[in-house]
């Protein structure tokens, strides 16, 4: 608790410069005494600072103060600014706040290199509930359940011991040990609802057990697409240059390797008529199936 004190002092002092030991006193719910103890115990550690008598007087520190150098580097600073930024993109509600202290600390008027919003128009609200709420029951171990649709449609209720939060490929997921199949299990969080946070807790289990269950569900297959001229906007966002051939006609050629799984066959679909698939030849067979599927239903 009186590091926690220590550190609200310095941030304190580095916004206001100059404020008075009973203010301080009556802030943190102590005594005077406690604050002239707490002050003799920063200035013990070399930080700068000082009371003074009369009207507008009171504790400060020397102007131009900035967190020892020595602790951490002006890279250092940076980097832990960037990366506190970059958290943006969870919306975690206690990230901006520990951002401005620390802001303040380094004496960084403006730190503003990147903003990242991966969720939905108009989902703002309730992805930051989402968030809050998956963090903190990973953080304090506590299971949630929820409802699940599966990429076919199929709804079912959930109850997981939480594991970690990855973003893949556009979309968040959840990594957890499913209860209710027994077993490690990653979630498209756009697919789940109705999260809630149970009180009842859990133990830390062998975390390679998720990772060597993710790579048995990570079959890659080489494929070769043609994508028309048309298509070009979608080709150099979702696929590696050096996969890329551009034809003479303005067509593109793609060599690449990706995931197997129901999900890719809908993503071929989603060009549309500006995509064939040249290999492999069972990939192409299945796709003019489904087509002749399709066809059949009008």
């Amino acid at each position: 608790m009186q590091i926690n004190r220590l550190f609200e002092i310095i941030y304190i002092l580095l916004s206001k410069r100059t404020i008075t030991a009973r203010a301080l006193a009556e802030r943190f719910e102590v005594s005077v005494r406690t604050i002239y103890r707490d002050i003799d115990i920063l200035s013990s550690a070399g930080i700068p600072i000082y009371a003074s008598q009369g009207k507008g007087g009171g504790i400060s520190l020397l102007e131009d103060y900035v967190l020892d150098k020595s602790v951490l580097s002006e890279r250092e600073q940076n980097e832990i600014l960037y990366a506190l930024q970059s958290l943006s993109i969870t919306q975690a509600p206690e990230t901006d706040m520990v951002l401005a202290k620390l802001s303040t600390l380094f004496n960084k008027k403006r730190i503003n290199w990147i903003e990242v919003d991966f969720s939905p128009w108009g989902s703002e609200k309730k992805r930051a509930c989402q968030f809050t709420m998956i963090k903190e029951a990973i953080l304090s171990r506590r299971i949630i359940e929820f409802n699940y649709f599966s990429s076919s449609g199929e709804k079912s209720i959930r109850k997981v011991e939480p594991q970690k939060l990855v973003f893949k490929v556009n979309a968040w997921y959840l990594q957890a040990f499913c209860l209710t199949r027994n077993t490690y299990r990653t979630f498209k969080i756009t697919r789940m609802s109705d999260i809630l946070m149970t009180p009842a807790p859990f133990s830390k289990r062998n975390f390679e057990g998720l990772k060597e269950n993710n790579q048995t569900q990570k079959t890659q297959i080489d494929i070769c697409l043609n994508i028309s001229a048309e298509g070009a906007y979608r080709v150099y966002d979702e696929f590696d240059e050096e996969d890329i051939t551009k034809n003479k006609d303005g067509s593109y050629t793609v060599n690449a390797s990706m995931p197997g799984g129901e999900w890719i066959y809908n993503y071929l679909f989603s060009y549309g008529p500006l995509l064939e698939v040249i290999e492999p030849l069972d990939m192409r067979l299945e796709m003019k199936n489904r087509i002749e599927a399709m066809m059949n239903k009008y």
